[in-house]
């Protein structure tokens, strides 16, 4: 099969709008509670001295974040928190793993809170094709990048399809892994997994950062059964 010609559309307001909406984080600490730290309005200099991190994307309106399973690494014996905005305040809740896939390096978290800001998919029956414009919505970089493209081709998924990883012309920090990329229309069409470099003659060269992407209506199935248990 052959892809169609990229839309040449770039994201605009509307869609950077839809990321600083949905803007959250994961925290992986040894501590029982952040209530403490958010009453210091989260302040870098109080944060817990053990702790691991990234960004994540709210994918429905009951709770459920997907973020980059190395996030979570180290979070044996340890807590994950989810931080995300909601009514225009930084709330933060303890979360609970629900699904894990470290060769698609993917994770699938729930709080209990209602979350109306949350992203749709792109379609899962049409083609990503290489040279689609995006920006990506990491909390190290994702406010300072501009818009970027896809290094590679998703095509339409299938009743077989698995995590697939494809690539965006972004450079992207520790931080951004877990972190939206989203397409013109703000549609979410994967999560930020790693950033690649050529290292010749001790100097970077960027190459490209990589990305993952669910097969969604797995996803969602996986999501049903974990409401149905609890």
């Amino acid at each position: 099969m052959t892809p169609p010609p990229a839309d040449p559309t770039p994201p605009g307001k509307m869609a950077r709008q839809i990321v600083a909406e949905r803007a959250s984080v994961v925290l992986v600490t040894a501590n029982e509670d952040l209530q403490g730290w958010q009453g210091r309005k989260f302040s870098q200099t109080t944060a817990p001295s053990d702790a691991d991190g990234g960004s994540a994307a709210p994918i429905s309106p009951d709770g459920y974040f997907l973020t980059a399973n190395h996030v979570l690494e180290r979070m044996e014996g340890r807590n994950v928190f989810v931080f995300y905005t909601r009514s225009g305040k930084l709330e933060v809740n303890k979360a609970r793993v629900v699904w894990r896939s470290a060769p698609g390096d993917l994770a699938l978290l729930h709080v209990p809170v209602r979350t109306p800001y949350y992203y749709q998919w792109t379609p899962g029956d049409r083609w990503l094709p290489e040279g689609t414009e995006v920006i990506h919505g990491g909390v190290s970089t994702g406010y300072r990048s501009g818009n970027g493209k896809l290094s590679s081709s998703l095509p339409p998924e299938g009743p077989f399809t698995g995590v697939r990883k494809f690539k965006i012309d972004i450079p992207l920090l520790p931080g951004d892994s877990g972190g939206p990329v989203v397409n013109a229309v703000g549609e979410l069409v994967g999560i930020n997994s790693a950033v690649e470099f050529l290292v010749p003659l001790e100097t970077a060269f960027f190459v490209d950062s990589e990305c993952s992407r669910p097969n969604t209506k797995k996803l969602e199935q996986i999501i049903r059964a974990d409401r149905a248990r609890q």
